[in-house]
């Protein structure tokens, strides 16, 4: 039976600035919340005490995401007390140096050139002429900054670029150094309080991998057995940590278009699913709204610019398979090509590859020691080599798959098994208004064990089609796609023909 579990990976402390009504304490258990997205955004639910007077009050929050989208932010009072929000601003213009020379734009600074023998610096004076910092913008929540080079005058001559570190004389009144939300709040009942602070926000993202060692079944069977260790891999560039969070991740393609509803839907749903969590075992993956969410089992910290991975699910004994296909016409190179031109291009679909796929296949089911829903992610195959190690031999990608559907991946190319397709006969009546066609596929097997290849064809010079003669017996796939089984000896050859007869 498969183990699903995961291990942990966190919020940073308020800050305000002085003068302003100050935060409490943070409790720490009332740690975050955090839901991560595969589509690099997420959500989070902060706890944010408060101290506030009757009548209007100024709030700083200090440390908010650097991709937070403004207008997704909620902020309620969880006692119940009247709490009105007059104003909201988000400022994401931490201090830096090209900030601090565009205060400066016009007047003189002092640029450490050098350092004298006692180790003070070596000064030289330069009017900033032009600081090169250029206010960042945001496009869907992201910030998008550039800068120009910046220019500064010494005794009269312009030079581009900086001659030396600045030496700014004091912070401006106006600095901020971490990205700011700033509230005016208004309410009718002084005194401490519990707010909850939610909202999106860009810079985090997660994605799941998945380590599948191969195992030889019966020979000649084609049967493999697979054991699975899926990893989960998160991504904070959001500009913060969040400490001790507890976290879920949301997989599934959710559609994100206005951010605020967004957030205003998955806090309400979020706040149902956790009062109906008061009893949950250890790790939980469950199907929500028409996503799967799964949660971590514990609190844990993510740091600002940190990947971290939790191994989060781990079976034995998947039962999958392992497939030759031959899809010998390389029609690819033809995709502009409409239908009329398909039929009378004779040329079309001559064209040949010699490479045979390999693919393996197995279902995603109870039965077959899984059964549960797997984000969508990357699939690494390996296999023993005969002193034991493991060698790598493919690997692919798979979409959010739920339970009980079947997973086919392409791992690579056969070495010893190869295809050959040429076409033997091609007739045409265009006033008659038929078109056959006869081809010759021959796949060849330098393997010490029988092969069984699947050999695909596509039928498609027209819709109207019916096989007036065939080697073997076919397998229809779709409305123009056949397949022919073939069972290929040791060193051997098997080959398949037929003819289609078109007519429109």
């Amino acid at each position: 039976m498969f183990k699903l579990f995961f291990a942990v990976f966190s919020l940073s402390l308020f800050a305000a600035a002085p003068d302003e009504v100050q935060p409490a304490s943070i409790d720490q258990s009332n740690s975050p919340a955090l839901t991560i997205y595969n589509q690099n955004f997420f959500v989070a639910r902060e706890h944010l005490p408060l101290d506030l007077n009757a009548g209007v009050n100024h709030v700083n929050f200090a440390g908010i995401s650097a991709h937070l989208e403004p207008d997704s932010v909620i902020l309620r009072d969880l006692t119940g007390r009247p709490l009105q929000i007059l104003e909201q601003s988000y400022r994401n213009d931490p201090v830096s140096q090209e900030l601090l020379l565009s205060f400066y734009e016009g007047k003189t600074l002092d640029f450490a050139v050098g350092r004298n023998a006692d180790g003070s610096d070596i000064r030289m004076p330069g009017k900033v002429i032009r600081s090169g910092y250029i206010p960042m913008t945001y496009i869907n929540g992201y910030p998008q900054q550039t800068s120009t080079q910046p220019i500064i005058e010494i005794n009269g001559i312009l030079r581009f670029g900086l001659p030396g570190e600045p030496r700014f004389p004091a912070l401006s009144s106006d600095s901020i150094l971490k990205p700011t939300l700033s509230w005016a709040l208004s309410t009718t009942q002084a005194g401490k309080t519990q707010a909850e602070l939610s909202y999106v926000s860009g810079g985090m993202t997660w994605q799941s991998d998945y380590n599948l060692v191969v195992a030889d079944g019966p020979r000649n069977t084609g049967m493999n057995s697979l054991d699975l260790v899926g990893w989960i891999t998160m991504r904070n560039q959001s500009g913060k940590t969040f400490e001790n969070a507890r976290v879920k991740l949301m997989a599934g393609d959710v559609s994100k278009i206005q951010a605020g509803t967004l957030a205003r839907n998955m806090y309400l749903a979020e706040d149902k699913a956790m009062r109906a969590e008061a009893a949950a075992p250890v790790v939980r993956e469950k199907s929500f709204d028409e996503f799967h969410l799964y949660t971590l089992e514990r609190p844990a910290t993510l740091r600002d610019n940190e990947t971290k991975q939790v191994e989060f699910v781990r079976t034995a004994g998947i039962q999958s398979q392992r497939l030759y296909v031959y899809d010998g016409a390389q029609i690819d190179q033809y995709g502009y090509y409409n239908y009329d031109q398909v039929r009378n291009d004779p040329g079309y679909g001559t064209a040949s590859n010699s490479k045979v796929w390999v693919l393996q296949e197995f279902k995603n089911s109870d039965t077959n020691h899984l059964g549960i829903a797997l984000p969508k992610g990357r699939l690494r195959f390996y296999r023993r080599d005969s002193d034991g190690s493991l060698q790598f031999v493919g690997e692919n990608t798979i979409d959010h798959t739920p339970k009980d559907e079947m997973i086919r991946v392409y791992t690579g190319n056969a070495f010893d098994i190869v295809g050959e397709r040429k076409r033997t006969n091609y007739r045409v009546d265009s006033n008659a208004r038929w078109m056959d066609e006869t081809f010759e596929i021959r796949v060849r097997n330098h393997k010490k064990e029988a092969a069984n290849v699947r050999v695909v064809e596509h039928l498609y010079r027209w819709t109207n089609w019916q096989l007036s003669q065939q080697s073997s017996q076919f397998k229809k796939r779709d409305a123009q796609t056949i397949e022919f089984p073939v069972n290929v000896a040791p060193d051997g050859e098997q080959v398949v023909t037929y003819t289609v007869h078109y007519s429109w």
